[in-house]
């Protein structure tokens, strides 16, 4: 039986070739909120229709959200229960055993694997949640189910941090959902281990995004003198060292990050060559080059500094400038490795920010290698924003 949804009907001049060739958001401007539609409560699963109401696609409505509409299914009136939850968990379950021997990555990540606004890591026998649209906080008790039926996974936190959830309208309230997850895990990556705080870490406790990075600029390690900026746990730091750096020191601004990296760096065995300092990144970064240090590996990965459109020229002046501070201290020969996670900062854009940066520092290189987040976060074809981690290393010859 075809299930009856509410409609919502795109505007005459909306691109609904968009819709039918795979963009998974509508704006609110392309839609028709009459009264009606302004009435459905947020997650309201619906049909949507083009301006001469043919249908389109099954989507999640949030009206008072910028983004208004996300297809969740491209044939409509499709139900969205627990069979369908299933089959896109098992199928982003079945890539990420196709992609790792251990069960630490991020198994949904949103619409990359058509589960539009929710982010799903694994850490073993536990998975941190977080539903950052609302029809999945609507649905969380069917995702929790179906979650523990395909992982077989005990334990289930909700993470209800972040800007999205605000957007949506929804809570900041995260705790368990299901089973008593440990407040902290071991993750092993590229031979380290890792501290991940799933219980007050930053998002889910850990960034599965950067593993390929890691293990590139780990490559580069041996031998030498590794310095990591805004480290966190510890990222580029413990692989580093656990792929033969002689010594490392990792830069952050949190005390408890760090703890989390000295943790890690017990765990992997390599504490007597690692040290931390508590210190804004910027200072720190003008600091040592007053003391002259260098280092034979030097990798900066900031926080988002362009999140947005607005953001965007001041962000690249900060990309620029972490450019130009971190580029003296790498030993001629050495490697500089800069990262971005900003949606609104392309590649070119941030390549060009940070290559006028490492010329204003007088210092002149190749590039040896561009990454991006690994292969457990799919992108999107028609979502530019599901990109948004780069990873730019270079081998400064001057």
């Amino acid at each position: 039986m075809t299930p009856s949804f509410p409609r919502l009907r795109l505007k005459p001049k909306a691109d609904a070739r968009a819709i039918r060739h795979g963009m998974p958001w509508v704006y609110a401007d392309a839609l028709v909120l009459d009264r009606r539609t302004k009435a459905l409560p947020p997650g309201t699963i619906a049909t949507l229709e083009d301006a001469e109401r043919t249908p389109l696609a099954t989507v999640a409505v949030t009206p008072g959200s910028k983004i208004a509409a996300r297809v969740l299914d491209r044939t409509p009136d499709t139900l969205i229960d627990r069979a369908w939850l299933r089959a896109r968990m098992s199928a982003a379950l079945a890539l990420r055993d196709t992609l790792y021997e251990a069960p630490f990555y991020r198994l949904v990540h949103a619409e990359g694997d058509g589960l539009p606004g929710v982010i799903i890591d694994r850490f073993g026998d536990t998975c941190v949640i977080q539903p950052n649209a609302a029809w999945s906080e609507r649905l969380l008790d069917d995702l929790i189910t179906v979650l523990a039926e395909v992982t077989g996974v005990s334990h289930v936190l909700k993470s209800a941090s972040g800007r999205a959830r605000s957007l949506e309208g929804l809570d900041d309230r995260s705790g368990p959902v299901m089973g008593t997850p440990p407040d902290k895990v071991e993750v092993p990556m590229n031979g380290a281990t890792y501290i991940a705080d799933l219980a007050s870490g930053q998002k889910t406790g850990l960034f599965f995004d950067q593993r390929p990075n890691h293990a590139f600029a780990a490559r580069l390690a041996p031998g030498g003198r590794a310095l990591d900026v805004f480290s966190h746990v510890g990222g580029f730091a413990l692989a580093a060292l656990a792929n033969g750096a002689a010594r490392a020191l990792a830069v952050d601004g949190s005390a408890a990050a760090l703890e989390l990296a000295r943790e890690g760096a017990v765990a992997t065995g390599v504490a007597d060559r690692f040290q931390t300092l508590k210190s804004d990144a910027f200072a720190a970064l003008e600091a040592l080059n007053t003391e002259g240090r260098q280092f034979d590996l030097v990798i900066c990965d900031p926080p988002a500094f362009a999140p947005s459109k607005p953001a965007l020229q001041a962000g690249l002046r900060a990309y620029e400038r972490i450019a130009r501070l971190a580029a003296p201290l790498v030993a001629p020969g050495g490697t500089l490795m800069l990262c971005s996670c900003s949606h609104a900062a392309d590649l070119s854009k941030f390549r060009a920010a940070s290559l006028r940066g490492i010329g204003r520092a007088g210092r002149a290189g190749q590039i040896l290698y561009t990454g991006g987040a690994g292969p457990d976060h799919p992108l999107h074809t028609y979502l530019g924003e599901t990109g948004y981690l780069k990873a730019l290393c270079l081998r400064l010859t001057t």
